[in-house]
């Protein structure tokens, strides 16, 4: 009877510290179902035996002298050779979590996990899943939701700013219109065929709308805010 003979994952291992290198080589040379076609001490070596030996999956230790991991990972990942990155670390740090999966990790793991757990969670993310231990996965999710919220405020406070604008009536928009090009009240009045008086009314309700003082604040919000590329009146 043929028998037939399962394909050994191909590991590469980066790691400042030699010590902790030769132990995980060592655990999962021990497991037979992997083969650590190399290991690195810095990105830079890493990234050459990437290219040369195209490993299925690179353990990467986020804290690294010189590039650290998240440029690793973000190096790896412009190599275009599909391998997937195991994010290691000594940290349970959630903002180095969530940036590191952001980037293109597909694990991240503590390096003080049982063995057992290391190995698993290798194998998920061999096969083709994310790997996030359960004490981990609360944090990452506590922080994705934070910076999800605070995303969401920024956005709203921008709608926000940009509907200022959006409140001006035509006239009042033509007053603007005017102001930005230094024109007085007075030739504001004259261009637009109604009184100085009248101008003034417009320009107060300007400052209102935008929620500034004076005749400088309203021009430059209107100048950061796009309104010359959106309003182009003739004169």
């Amino acid at each position: 009877m043929r028998r037939e003979f399962k394909k050994k994952s191909r590991v590469l291992l980066i790691d400042d510290n030699y010590d902790h290198l030769s132990g995980i080589r060592e655990l999962l040379n021990l497991e037979g179902t992997f083969d650590v076609v190399g290991i690195a001490t810095n990105i830079t070596v890493g990234l050459n035996l990437i290219k040369k030996y195209q490993p299925d999956i690179v353990l990467l230790d986020m804290n690294m002298p010189e590039k650290d991991g998240l440029q690793g990972i973000i190096e790896i990942g412009k190599l275009g050779l599909g391998t997937k990155v195991l994010a290691l670390s000594g940290y349970d740090d959630a903002d180095l979590i969530f940036r590191a999966m952001k980037i293109g990790a597909k694990g991240y793991v503590l390096k003080t996990m049982a063995s057992a757990q290391l190995i698993y969670a290798i194998e998920e993310v061999l096969n083709g899943k994310i790997y996030l231990p359960l004490a981990l996965s609360s944090r990452f999710f506590e922080y994705f939701q934070q910076s999800f919220r605070e995303e969401n405020e920024r956005k709203s406070s921008e709608s926000e700013e940009e509907n200022l604008l959006d409140a001006l009536t035509q006239r009042e928009e033509e007053v603007l219109e005017l102001l930005t090009q230094g024109i007085t009240y007075k030739g504001v009045a004259g261009k637009l065929f109604i009184s100085e008086t009248t101008v003034k009314t417009h320009v107060n309700n300007i400052f209102q709308k935008l929620q500034v003082n004076d005749r400088t604040q309203a021009v430059l919000y209107a100048i950061n805010n796009g309104f010359l590329t959106k309003n182009k009146i003739a004169v």
